[in-house]
């Protein structure tokens, strides 16, 4: 499952730096998250940085878009180019 950013951002650009997989960045009003880069972290932290930087609590999980533990692992092996 990707996060998603609500419209209670306040855009104060502290969750962009921290997504190890660029999957952050300006939208029209707020930051948004590309669902195909999201992995939650996984891989590369215990919980997503987002969410432990961001200081309004807008960033929840998309419930359009569900993946298992396993399946935010191999988006992470397939965009780092490491094998599982």
């Amino acid at each position: 499952m990707s996060l998603i950013i609500t419209d209670e951002c306040i855009n104060c650009d502290v969750c962009e730096p921290e997504c190890p997989n660029g999957a952050i960045s300006q939208g029209p009003d707020i930051y948004v998250i590309d669902p195909a880069l999201c992995t939650e972290c996984v891989g590369h932290f215990d919980k997503p940085q987002c969410v432990e930087v961001c200081p309004v609590d807008c960033i929840p999980k998309d419930p359009d878009r569900v993946e298992s533990h396993d399946e935010l692992h191999q988006k992470y092996l397939a965009l780092t180019g490491k094998s599982a």
